[in-house]
C-alpha cells in the first residue's frame, strides 16, 4: 500500500475538462446578470449600460482572475483546492481557524442551493418564450427532480460529454455577444475602468447595482474548489478562453440594450431577447444544457465539502456511498435529499428568476471573505513577506466588504433565506467539533505495556469463553505505547475478552488528500499488534478491508498467523474470524461539568444518535462488530 498519486495532466483534454467541470456556475452568469441589472430602472442609457459593463469587466479581472486564478490557486494542498483544503494546511498551526473555515464552508453550501434552481429556472423562462403553454415551475421542479434521483446512480458517464457542451455553450456565448457588438462598438469603452469609477460614484443606485454586478463572479470559489479534478495548468489556460467569451457576451447584452431600448421591459431577458428568430431553439437548449451542468457541478461540490468536513471532524459522520471507480467521485444520500427538498422549496418560495435575483448572492460574498482571511493566514504561516501579502489581503477584503454591504439590501428579499441555511449548517459544524474535542479530553490513557501480561494470560485462560480468533479495536491514542483506558477496560475489567491475537488500529486522516501507508508495531509476537494507519482526507475509510489486507501482508512476512485454532477449520485452510468492537463514551445524567460544556455535549450527542453509526463510517461487517457503552470521565 503505497501513497496515491494525483496529477492532471495539462493537455488539450485537461482544457476541455475543465471547462465542462469547472466553469458552470460563472459560465451561466450571463442568462441572469444583465437581467438583474437593468432591473426595475429599466435605464437603457450609453453612459448607465458602459458602466455597468465596466464594472463587470473589472470584477472578473480583480476577483476572478487576480485573487483566485492568480493567487488562490497556488495555495493547494498536493494539489487539491477549496476553503477546507485551504484550511487543512494551516490548521496544525493555527486550529482556531476552524471557525473562518466552518463560516466559509456553511455559506458555500447554501449557495449550492439556490444557484441550482436560479440557474435551472432562468433557462426554463426561456424555453417559456418560445413554448408559452409550457409551465415554468412544474418543468422547473421536474428537470432538479431529475438531476437529484439520477445522484445515486453516479454521474462518471454523464460527466463525459460536459466538456463538449460547455465548450459550444461558451463558443455560443462569445458569438452572440460580437454579433451584436458591432451594432454599438462604443461599448467597448466599458474595457476603461474611469467608466466603472465614474458608474459607481454618480449613479444613484450604484451601490445596490453592485449587488448585481456581483453575480458574475459568484462562480470564481468553483474554480479553488475543482482545483484537484483538473489541474492548475488546465484551469489557469482554460480560463483566458472562458473569460474572453464571458466579456463578449456581456459586451453584445449591453450593446443589444442600448440599441433596443423599447424592448426593456418587465419580464424580458436581455440574453434571451437579442436572439435570432431562427437561433432561438437551440440557444434555449444550450442554455438549459449548461444550466443542468451548473447544477451538476455544484451538487458535486456539496457532496465534496461535507466529505473533507467529514474527515477533518467538523461534520456529523453520514454515510457515503462511492458509485463509481472514479476517484473523487461520491454521493452523500442525506446531502442529496437536503439539497432536493431546499431547492424546491426555493423554486416554489421565489416563482421566478428575477425574484431569485434579489436574494442571489449574499452568502457566496461571506464565503469569499472567509477565504480572504485564510489565504491571509496561509502567507504568514509560509513566511510570505508582509509588503505582499498585508497589502493584498486588505485589498480584496476591502472590495468583498463592498460586495457584501451591497448585497446587505438583499436579505429582507429573500437572501435571509440562505443565512439561516448558513447559520444552522455553520451550529451543526461548531457543536460537532467542539463537541468531539470536549469528549476527547475526557479520555484518559494508560501505558499499554503495563497491560501486556495480562491480556497474555487472559489469551491464554481456558477458562474464559474464547470471544474471537482476531479481537480489533479502534484507538484514538496517538501515541504507540498508550491506549484508552476504556479499551483495557472492555478488554480486562467489563467483560474479559480472551482472543487469540489483538490488535489495535489507529486511524490518521492526513492533510495530504490522497496519501495512504501503515505502519505496526508488536507488543507480543503473534499476540499483540498496533497499526497506525494514515489515510488522505478525501480518501473513503474501509476499516475492515484495510485491516484484512494488513493483515495478509503480515502473514506473508511471517508476522502472524491468520488460520482458524479450531481443527475441524484449519485442516481446510480456513481463515479465523475476525471481530470488531467499538467501545462508546457515553454521558450519564449526573456527570459534573461546566453548563456550556455539558450543552455543547449534549447537542453533540444528540447528533451522533441522529448521524451514521461508526460502525458505518468504519465501512465494518455489522455481523463482525460488538458495541459496548461506558460512562465518560468528568471535565472541569
Amino acid at each position: 500500500m503505497s501513497d496515491v498519486k494525483h496529477k492532471v495532466p495539462f493537455g488539450v483534454i485537461g482544457l476541455i475538462v475543465a471547462i465542462g467541470i469547472v466553469y458552470g456556475d460563472i459560465g451561466t452568469s450571463p442568462l441572469y446578470v444583465m437581467q438583474a441589472i437593468v432591473g426595475d430602472t429599466h435605464n437603457a442609457s450609453a453612459d448607465y449600460i458602459i458602466g455597468a459593463i465596466s464594472c463587470i469587466i473589472w470584477t472578473l479581472t480583480l476577483q476572478t482572475t487576480v485573487k483566485y486564478v492568480l493567487i488562490t490557486l497556488r495555495a493547494n494542498n498536493k494539489g487539491e483546492g477549496g476553503i477546507l483544503s485551504l484550511f487543512a494546511l494551516i490548521r496544525k498551526k493555527y486550529r482556531w481557524a476552524y471557525v473562518i473555515a466552518a463560516i466559509g464552508a456553511a455559506t458555500l453550501l447554501a449557495d449550492g442551493v439556490i444557484t441550482p434552481s436560479i440557474t435551472v429556472i432562468t433557462a426554463v423562462e426561456g424555453m417559456h418564450g418560445i413554448l408559452p403553454s409550457m409551465p415554468i415551475i412544474p418543468t422547473t421542479i421536474g428537470i432538479l427532480l431529475v438531476l437529484f434521483f439520477i445522484q445515486p446512480f453516479g454521474t462518471a458517464w454523464l460527466g463525459k460529454s460536459f466538456g463538449s457542451i460547455m465548450l459550444i455553450w461558451f463558443t455560443m456565448l462569445g458569438v452572440m455577444g460580437i454579433t451584436h457588438i458591432f451594432a454599438f462598438p462604443a461599448i467597448i469603452q466599458a474595457f476603461n475602468p474611469w467608466h466603472a469609477i465614474h458608474f459607481l460614484m454618480t449613479v444613484p443606485s450604484a451601490f445596490v447595482i453592485l449587488g448585481a454586478v456581483f453575480l458574475c463572479t459568484t462562480g470564481a470559489e468553483a474554480l479553488y474548489s475543482d482545483l484537484g479534478h483538473c489541474g492548475y495548468n488546465n484551469i489557469r489556460v482554460s480560463w483566458i478562453f472562458v473569460k474572453t467569451t464571458l466579456i463578449l457576451n456581456y459586451l453584445g447584452q449591453g450593446a443589444w440594450i442600448i440599441t433596443t431600448p423599447a424592448k426593456i421591459v418587465p419580464g424580458v431577458n436581455p440574453f434571451f431577447a437579442m436572439m435570432p428568430d431562427w437561433f432561438s431553439l437551440f440557444g434555449v437548449i444550450m442554455a438549459t444544457l449548461a444550466a443542468i451542468i451548473a447544477s451538476q457541478a455544484l451538487i458535486s461540490g456539496s457532496f465534496t465539502i461535507i466529505s473533507e468536513a467529514i474527515s477533518m471532524d467538523i461534520w456529523p459522520n453520514i454515510y457515503i456511498k462511492y458509485p463509481s471507480e472514479v476517484k473523487g467521485q461520491m454521493y452523500i444520500p442525506a446531502v442529496n435529499h437536503m439539497l432536493m427538498v431546499l431547492c424546491i422549496l426555493m423554486v416554489i418560495t421565489f416563482q421566478s428568476s428575477t425574484n431569485m435575483e434579489a436574494a442571489y448572492g449574499l452568502s457566496i460574498t461571506i464565503t469569499m471573505l472567509m477565504t480572504t482571511l485564510l489565504l491571509f493566514i496561509y502567507f504568514k504561516a509560509t513566511n510570505k513577506p508582509l509588503w505582499m501579502s498585508v497589502p493584498l489581503s486588505l485589498f480584496f477584503l476591502t472590495v468583498e466588504t463592498s460586495f457584501l454591504i451591497a448585497n446587505l439590501h438583499k436579505f429582507a428579499h429573500g437572501g435571509f433565506a440562505t443565512l439561516i441555511i448558513a447559520g444552522i449548517l455553520f451550529a451543526l459544524m461548531y457543536i460537532w467539533y467542539n463537541g468531539r474535542r470536549i469528549k476527547n479530553r475526557c479520555v484518559s490513557y494508560e501505558p499499554i505495556r503495563s497491560y501486556i501480561p495480562v491480556i497474555e494470560d487472559i489469551s491464554k485462560d481456558e477458562g474464559i469463553p474464547k470471544f474471537a480468533t482476531h479481537l480489533v479495536y479502534v484507538t484514538r491514542a496517538k501515541y504507540p505505547n498508550e491506549m484508552e483506558s476504556k479499551i483495557l477496560y472492555s478488554i480486562i475489567n467489563k467483560q474479559p475478552k480472551r482472543a487469540d491475537t489483538y490488535w489495535f488500529v489507529y486511524l490518521f486522516r492526513s492533510d495530504d488528500p490522497y496519501e495512504f501507508n501503515y505502519t505496526v508495531k508488536t507488543f507480543s509476537s503473534q499476540k499483540i499488534f498496533r497499526i497506525d494507519i494514515t489515510s488522505g482526507f478525501k480518501l473513503g475509510v474501509h476499516m475492515d478491508a484495510y485491516i484484512h489486507k494488513i493483515a495478509k501482508e503480515m502473514e506473508e512476512k511471517g508476522l502472524v498467523d491468520l488460520g482458524s485454532r479450531y481443527s475441524s477449520l484449519s485442516h481446510h485452510n480456513i481463515e479465523g474470524d475476525f471481530r470488531f468492537v467499538v467501545v462508546e463514551r457515553i454521558l450519564r445524567m449526573h456527570a459534573q461539568m461546566p453548563p456550556f460544556k455539558r450543552s455543547i455535549l449534549v447537542l453533540y450527542h444528540l447528533m451522533k444518535r441522529m448521524s451514521t453509526s461508526d460502525t458505518q463510517i468504519l465501512d465494518l461487517d455489522p455481523t463482525n462488530v460488538t458495541v459496548e457503552n461506558v460512562p465518560m470521565a468528568q471535565i472541569q
